[in-house]
C-alpha cells in the first residue's frame, strides 16, 4: 500500500536555507494589516453610506406612490398620477443616483491616498534595505582584504 508521504522535513530544511530576517518579515506583515485595515475602513464606510442612500431612496420611492394608488374620479386622474410620479421619481433617481457617485468618489481618492502611502513607505523601506546591504557588503569586502 502506499504511504502518503510528509514533507515537512523537506519544506523546514528548504525554509532553514533561505536566509530570512524573521523581524523584518514580522514588520512587513505588521505593515500589510496596517493597509488592510485602512482599506476595510474605506469599504466598510462606503457600504454604510451606501445602504443610507439606498433606504432613503426607497422610502422617497414609496411616498411618491401613495397618490398612485388612491382611488380617482376620472380615468385621466391616473394617467396624470403615474405622470406625476415618473417625473418624481425620475428626479429622486437622480439625486440618489449622484449621491451613490460621490460615495464612489470619496472611495476612490481615499484608495488611491492608501495606496500612494504604502507605495512611499516601500520605497523607504526598499532604499534602507538597500542601504544596509551595501553597508554589510563593504564591511565583508574590507574585512576580506584586511586578511
Amino acid at each position: 500500500m502506499a504511504k502518503t508521504q510528509d514533507f515537512t522535513k523537506y519544506m523546514n530544511d528548504m525554509l532553514g536555507m533561505m536566509p530570512m530576517d524573521a523581524h523584518a518579515m514580522g514588520e512587513a506583515f505588521k505593515s500589510q494589516a496596517a493597509y488592510a485595515e485602512k482599506l476595510s475602513k474605506v469599504a466598510l464606510g462606503a457600504a454604510e453610506q451606501s445602504a443610507e442612500i439606498t433606504h432613503k431612496f426607497t422610502r422617497e420611492t414609496l411616498s411618491k406612490m401613495a397618490p398612485v394608488t388612491s382611488v380617482k374620479d376620472e380615468p385621466a386622474d391616473y394617467t396624470k398620477a403615474m405622470t406625476d410620479f415618473a417625473s418624481a421619481y425620475a428626479e429622486v433617481a437622480a439625486e440618489n443616483m449622484a449621491a451613490f457617485a460621490e460615495v464612489a468618489k470619496k472611495v476612490q481618492m481615499d484608495t488611491v491616498e492608501i495606496m500612494m502611502a504604502a507605495g512611499k513607505e516601500a520605497q523607504e523601506d526598499a532604499t534602507a534595505a538597500v542601504k544596509k546591504a551595501t553597508a554589510e557588503t563593504t564591511a565583508a569586502t574590507k574585512k576580506a582584504a584586511a586578511k
